[in-house]
This record gives C-alpha cells, structure tokens and sequence, in this order.
C-alpha cells in the first residue's frame, strides 16, 4: 500500500483545491495538493516537501486531521494522510497543476473531487458545520 500525504489549506472557510493536469490519471478532477511519502521520510515531512514542490510554500505548522484509505481499481491502494494547514510562509506559485483555486466550503460540493478526497471532504465539512 502506498503512503500519501495531503495538505488541507483552510482560511476563512475557504479551502485550497488543486486540478490535475488533464493529461494526468483522472486528469481535471480536483484534489488537495501533497504526494507519496518517500522512504525513511515520514508523512509529515512529506507534506511540507510536498506543499513547497507544488506550490512553493513551506506550512507554519501543521495539524493532524484524517487518514483514509482507498483503492483505485486501475492505480492500486492508498493510505493517505490528511493534514490541516492554517497558516504558511510564501506566495502560492502553481507548479504541477492545470489550475488552483480558493474555494468556499458551502461550494465544495460542486467540483468534481478525486474519489480518494472525498471522505476527507465529508469529515471537513462535518468538522466545521459542529462549529
């Protein structure tokens, strides 16, 4: 099983989404950036490796929030790692993706998520509607 992990930026109730590249596996579906943890790496490093790779920020701190696993039939097993980001040094540069966007999270609902986001998705949405 492969390792993720995935950064979730949350401010002001916006959350940050990326688009995969449409040539990409399951190309323009919307996704929180991050990537597969590397050896002898642990999942929190990855996530800041990650988060500065593909948009060029390093996280002031982050939160431990999910961890989920998910097959994809054509990509194998996953075990991915969410992690809430509150706060980050640096300006968001898109480096991979075909596009990112802020999103509010009452219109999370109407971007076509990637498979294994979604029950990251429904634990964010039901964590903040407690608040």
């Amino acid at each position: 099983m492969v390792q993720v992990a995935v950064g979730i930026l949350l401010i002001d109730q916006k959350v940050l989404l990326c688009q995969r590249k449409a040539t990409a596996r399951y190309g323009l579906q919307w996704e929180f950036p991050g990537g597969k943890v590397e050896p002898g790496e642990s999942p929190e490093a990855c996530v800041c490796r990650e988060l500065f790779e593909e948009l060029s920020i390093n996280p002031y701190s982050i939160e431990f929030f999910h961890r989920d696993q998910h097959v994809y039939p054509d990509a194998g097993a996953f075990d991915v790692f969410y992690y809430k980001v509150p706060s980050y040094c640096g300006t968001i540069v898109n480096n991979c993706f075909e596009a990112v966007e802020w999103v509010p999270l009452v219109r999370l609902h109407t971007f076509n998520i990637l498979e294994g986001n979604r029950s990251a998705i429904s634990a964010l949405l039901s964590a903040h509607a407690a608040n």
